[in-house]
């Protein structure tokens, strides 16, 4: 899906549409977790401090995430994706890999087309949006079609023209390889795909090491292997804080935590799991991270015993100069498979007023209360005169 969150704040508030539209944590700490075409042309993208975003696009419309929504629509989305295949690997909100071979269709041009274009069509019937589609034989060259597609596109790369297509690009472009690595690459010379495939594999174990030498080399052959997995079993579930203000009270970082590991519990009940480690991460000051971690003696969703346990590891932590991240996670999961719920995080505490939080449910509208009432950017309401609309803001 093209920028999705923006997207679908657009096509529910007829008034944005063609408009700047930045989404994401609104606090001063807050980031960009999408920003859509309009605002791209000034040079915000995601992950961008949201600070940096306001300075280059000050006249933008700043909106919370409503992960209900998104969700919501999302799964729309999927739902047209299964009918193509068993087959469907969600990525994220806004992404998956789809086996259409294992749904039986035709592995011929003529016939990729069709069913990228049908796809196209259904997804913007149901859900009023543009999704990019991209064609290929393997999943690293689907995704590199895909994003090549956007915004509202689909391409095709034919068999026999993926190391053509690959040998110009920047080695970022082959999965596995980020800032690090492609340090490490350029130090050595290589630039492109087509130097990694020229320097050869005992060279690329020489710099990265026996499994990405390996991994790394097939890759920019144009081989990918890896098979479209259709269920993942969860391995955490988590949530965390990002605070606007460095926290310096050793009480509320404790009751910080605490509250964190109720919220933790009600995701994980909600997904019907419970687990035996329970994880707590502290961010301090100075931006360096700890984690400490206890296994119980076997899985549990007790909140009392969460509580417990996170407040044990604490008390190994130092506090003293200040914490700006604190999170508590579970993991050694049991009885229930989903997806890890670790990545949607992100961003979604942006209705807490912090960066990263747990999912509440989705609230359609929202009934005018008094004046002190907090509106929050972006969100719907109901007002007692005026009706149904939302609240618009950019700072």
């Amino acid at each position: 899906m093209d920028a999705f969150y923006a997207s679908v704040e657009q096509a529910s508030k007829p008034s944005l549409r063609g408009k700047a539209v930045i989404v994401g944590g609104l606090g001063p700490r807050g980031v960009v977790a999408t920003a859509s075409y309009e605002a791209r042309v000034f040079g915000v993208h995601s992950a961008m401090p949201m600070a940096q975003a306001r300075r280059l696009a000050p006249n933008a419309a700043y909106l919370v995430p409503r992960f209900g929504i998104y969700r919501d629509i999302s799964e729309q989305v999927m739902g047209l994706l299964r009918e193509l295949s068993p087959l469907v690997e969600p990525l994220s909100l806004d992404e998956a890999f789809v086996d259409l071979e294992a749904g039986g269709a035709a592995w011929d041009e003529a016939s990729a087309r069709l069913v990228g274009a049908s796809l196209r069509a259904d997804i913007r019937a149901v859900t009023g949006l543009a999704g990019s589609v991209g064609l290929a034989a393997s999943k690293m060259l689907a995704k590199i079609a895909s994003e090549q597609a956007k915004p509202d596109g689909l391409v095709l790369i034919e068999p026999g023209t993926e190391r053509a297509l690959l040998g110009p690009m920047s080695v970022r472009t082959l999965p596995g390889v980020g800032p690090a690595t492609g340090d490490h690459l350029r130090r050595a010379g290589i630039h492109t795909v087509e130097e990694i495939a020229e320097a050869g594999e005992d060279e690329l174990v020489r710099l990265l090491g026996k499994a990405h030498g390996h991994a790394l080399y097939a890759m920019a052959l144009a081989h990918d292997e890896r098979p479209v997995v259709a269920e993942r079993e969860a391995k955490s579930v988590s949530v965390e804080d990002t605070y606007d203000v460095d926290i310096h009270d050793r009480v509320r970082v404790g009751l910080e935590v605490q509250r964190l590991a109720d919220r933790c519990v009600r995701r994980l009940r909600g997904a019907g799991l419970s687990g035996r480690t329970i994880v707590l991460k502290v961010r301090r000051y100075d931006f360096s991270t700890l984690t400490r971690s206890e296994t119980l003696r076997g899985p549990t969703d007790d909140p009392a015993v969460v509580r417990e346990a996170a407040a044990r590891l604490l008390d190994s932590v130092d506090t003293t100069g200040g914490v700006r991240l604190l999170g508590v996670g579970v993991s050694g999961l049991a009885d229930y498979t989903q997806e890890d719920l670790f990545a949607q995080v992100a961003g979604e505490s942006a209705e807490h007023s912090v960066e990263d939080g747990e999912e509440e449910p989705a609230e359609e509208q929202r009934v005018a209360g008094p004046v002190e009432r907090r509106w929050v950017a972006g969100h719907d309401v109901r007002h007692v005169e005026y009706g149904h609309g939302w609240v618009q803001g950019s700072g």
